[in-house]
């Protein structure tokens, strides 16, 4: 959560992978980040922004994008600029999924894949996906709005076993007790 009385204003949400093996077909993860409204904070995403995509104001997009894995670092990166988005939004969910389309994988199965979410240079979140071994996909942040109009960052790591079209509808369902 920021320490600031003004609350997060951009964030940045990094992801890496090692391409798999040679002989072997390409792995593919994408960062997905769901946006919701204030009347329904736990309904349906009003958008939706992974690859190839960006929110429709533009404060949500994609800068980096692999579909390999292939590069230095984190080769997948997601900006939110949560201070210019609209009063009418007060939660916004960012998860990672992996394609499904040359057969089934599972976190278990990438290598060395990492997610960092950062505001400037501060850490907010570093996990490595062993905790979901046996998922195909994960949330992994949750930015609210709080009652002064503040975006604050929450924790939200969950595993799920469902390709990325069936996680954007169900990453953003309130946690089962």
């Amino acid at each position: 959560m920021s320490s600031n009385s003004q609350g997060l204003g951009k964030a940045e949400v990094r992801l890496k992978w090692d391409p798999s093996p040679w002989n072997q077909p390409p792995h593919h993860l994408d960062i997905i980040a769901a946006t919701y409204s204030a009347d329904a904070p736990y309904g349906r995403p009003v958008y939706v922004v992974h690859f190839d995509s960006r929110s429709p104001d533009g404060t949500i997009n994609m800068s980096r994008h692999s579909q390999t894995g292939q590069g230095f670092g984190y080769v997948e990166v997601m900006t939110l600029e949560l201070d210019r988005l609209a009063p009418s939004f007060a939660r916004v969910v960012v998860g990672v999924a992996i394609h499904q389309n040359n057969g089934p994988k599972t976190f278990g199965d990438i290598s060395n894949a990492g997610v960092l979410v950062v505001e400037g240079y501060r850490e907010l979140l570093k996990d490595d996906f062993a905790q979901f071994a046996g998922s195909t996909a994960a949330t992994v942040a949750e930015f609210t709005r709080d009652t002064s109009a503040a975006w604050e960052f929450h924790q939200m790591v969950r595993g799920f076993d469902s390709d990325p079209v069936v996680f954007t509808a169900e990453m953003g369902n309130a946690p089962q007790r």
